[in-house]
């Protein structure tokens, strides 16, 4: 990556800026902006988060706001309420008050001397999801946004439910969060009351994992914070300009077909290789000049300069080649199209029919025989991690043990070669042994040498088979009509490869097993698989390369190492999946403070007793300044230690967690929470 040091305008930073809310809370923001801007007002860039400008986004913050303002923005980034340096408690995620307290924030920043009024916002995931949130209110001055890796639908695509399956995530999050709440306010920059904030948000953590689970179908817990609900009605509709930005590797891809479909308003959708990271800095490369591309943006609808953008087709994909299957990519070699429109015209992507049949998957045939899905509640255990977040060995390892535990069909050798580009759906009928039961399909990349990679996946909880909001679950031994659409992909199938089609009744650590194991039968007849076929030219790198500003100043005082393990329990047959999410401990040279952050997720799970599913996860977080264990003046050393613990029985989940909080050796909070949820939908 280009490293900026020269810019058209030179920068100031505010390191800590409160804006009061009405009700007195202070949230904390760190700003950049052009040294004149009080004089020569500019456009406003907001960024809004959870995750503590401090230490949290900091090293991605400085390669990102600081280029920004050095091209005529400025640039604040700022902490929701309960996190950070920010008073007060967070409830939940995208509550009403974040909202609220966001439309505040945004009418603060427009009333600067250093504003013009127009703002725009940028953010990825949680920051992605309050930006689409925030425009669909429409506030004055928010005239456009960039979204990336974010979703329309809270409960379809998010880390809670996928097809009305739970995953795993949900819980993995959720401890996640347990965690990063915990962080302590920074003494340097909250003075002495930073103990009295610290002990006020243990006090009254939220268990988050508690609503997510409780809200087991798509309600209005769900429904809130979902811009979706607003495509039929005129009044809700987004009128700020919205480009969305998602990556191949990421889980929020889904989303990009809905809203270019359904919004009314200006919009440009990208998707490249990456994993959930800003794409100037993710893996796997290509890496793009994303910066330059959003300040095309930026000047587009906050400057009123024409810098073409509008004028360039709407949709850029990057078809990534199929390469042999690994458990971590640096780089994926592919080709970039672009499509004219979303959903594209039959010129430009076509949908070809592929049955399931006798002799495998082909565009002729039928299936003659009823043919069962009796997968042990084991299968999908090389699906790899639903967000590949951290770096690790996140990415879908060789498919062909799963394929081994399910129904397959493959085609014959592609000869030419077949390029993608859409979300295929799979048209099925299928019964059930039980009246619970799922289904998930994987479509493959299966090599003349028999490697199998895996392409895209969808799955589905037959008990919310019609509708995410209605349970109805299955009658033992009756039909069932299904459609499963499979995750929006861009793949380009290499020259006598074969694809594959993988049924399975279970996909473990991916999502939770249904209430008992329930054996599937797909019915004879035409099962057909819709694939979305590329037509449309490959152009040339539509990119610069990638820029940044000046890293962030880190001393690695360990490295981080994540690591995932599968491991069999041959005597039981249970298997247990590990992840080690370990971000290392660093040092941040501008202030002093250090961080150490890591965690454990253990996942288990047995081949026929939906009882015995588990899961365990802690998180250690550590943070200091100084060597001493007492605090004087801003050095302090404190220590969070959170766990969760999830099991089941046929009608309630367990859910189990505490959180231990020390200063120095001083225990400062000590809390635990045990509740029981029926299973409803699950």
């Amino acid at each position: 990556m280009n490293i900026k040091h020269d810019f058209p305008h030179r920068v100031r930073e505010i390191e800590n800026q409160w804006i009061v809310l009405a009700d007195g809370t202070r949230l904390a923001a760190r700003i950049w902006l052009p040294e004149d801007a009080e004089s020569k007002p500019v456009p406003a860039i907001l960024e809004y988060l959870p995750y503590r400008k401090r230490d949290g986004t900091a090293v991605r913050d400085e390669l990102t706001h600081p280029w920004f303002a050095g091209h005529g923005y400025a640039c604040i980034r700022v902490d929701m309420r309960g996190n950070g340096e920010s008073d007060g408690l967070m409830e939940d995620e995208y509550a009403p008050q974040e909202q609220r307290d966001a439309l505040e924030v945004i009418d603060w920043i427009a009333a600067q001397p250093w504003c013009d009024g127009k703002l725009g916002m940028m953010g990825i995931s949680w920051g992605g999801f309050n930006s689409l949130q925030l425009a669909a209110l429409r506030p004055g001055p928010l005239k456009a946004i960039i979204t990336l890796c974010s979703t329309d639908d809270r409960y379809a695509d998010d880390i809670h439910y996928k097809g009305g399956n739970m995953l795993l995530e949900n819980l993995g999050w959720a401890a996640t969060m347990l965690s990063f709440s915990a962080a302590v306010p920074d003494p340097a920059l909250v003075g002495d009351q930073w103990r009295e904030m610290w002990k006020h948000r243990l006090d009254n953590m939220p268990l988050l994992a508690e609503p997510w689970l409780e809200h087991q179908h798509r309600d209005s817990y769900w429904k809130h914070g979902s811009i979706c609900e607003g495509y039929h009605k005129d009044s809700a509709d987004i009128e700020a300009a919205v480009y969305m930005v998602s990556g191949w590797a990421d889980s929020y891809i889904n989303t990009i077909p809905r809203m270019m479909e359904h919004l009314s308003c200006p919009r440009k959708a990208l998707i490249g290789p990456w994993m959930h990271k800003y794409p100037h800095f993710a893996i796997p490369d290509p890496a793009i000049g994303f910066l330059q591309e959003a300040l095309r943006w930026w000047d587009y609808w906050l400057k009123d300069v024409d810098t073409g953008i509008m004028d360039e087709p709407p949709c850029t994909f990057y078809l990534q080649d199929g390469v042999p299957p690994a458990p971590k990519y640096l780089e994926r070699p592919g080709q970039w199209v672009q499509t004219s429109d979303w959903p594209a015209p039959s010129t430009e992507v076509e949908t070809q029919p592929l049955v399931l049949g006798d002799h495998g998957l082909g565009s002729n045939g039928r299936l003659s025989n009823d043919r069962q899905i009796a997968s042990p509640l084991t299968a999908g255990s090389l699906q790899g991690e639903y967000i590949p977040l951290w770096f690790g060995a996140d990415f879908p390892t060789d498919q062909r043990r799963d394929d081994g535990l399910s129904l397959t069909f493959d085609s014959a050798p592609y000869i030419e070669g077949l390029d993608i580009l859409g979300q295929p759906t799979l048209a099925v009928s299928v019964t059930s042994t039980e009246a619970c039961g799922q289904l998930h399909v994987r479509l493959c990349d299966v090599a003349p040498s028999g490697e199998s990679a895996l392409i895209t996946y969808g799955t589905l909880n037959l008990n919310l088979r019609d509708d995410p909001g209605t349970i109805t679950p299955p009658v033992p031994g009756e039909p069932m009509d299904v459609r499963i659409p499979l995750d929006l992909i861009g793949y380009r199938l290499p020259p006598g490869h074969r694809l594959r089609v993988a049924l399975s009744s279970a996909s473990f650590p991916l999502v939770w097993s249904p209430s008992r194991r329930a054996d599937l039968t797909l019915k004879s007849g035409m099962p057909t698989l819709e694939l979305p076929c590329s037509k449309a030219a490959y152009i040339p790198m539509p990119f610069e390369p990638p820029e940044s500003a000046t890293p962030c100043r880190v001393e690695t005082l360990r490295a981080g190492k994540p690591k995932r393990t599968i491991s069999e329990d041959v005597g039981s047959g249970e298997v247990t999946v590990t992840v080690e999410d370990d971000m290392g401990d660093v040092r941040f040279e501008d202030h002093g403070l250090r961080v150490e952050q890591k965690a454990k997720e253990v996942y288990t799970s047995h081949p026929s007793d939906a009882t015995r599913t588990r899961a365990d996860i802690e998180w250690v977080y550590r943070a200091s300044r100084g060597e001493g264990q007492n605090v004087k003046n801003d050095q302090f050393a404190v220590e969070v230690v959170s766990r969760y613990h999830l099991h089941c029985d046929a009608q309630t989940f367990y859910l189990n967690a505490e959180q231990i909080a020390h200063e120095g050796e001083t225990l400062v909070s000590e809390k635990q929470w045990a509740r029981e949820i029926p299973r409803t939908a699950l």
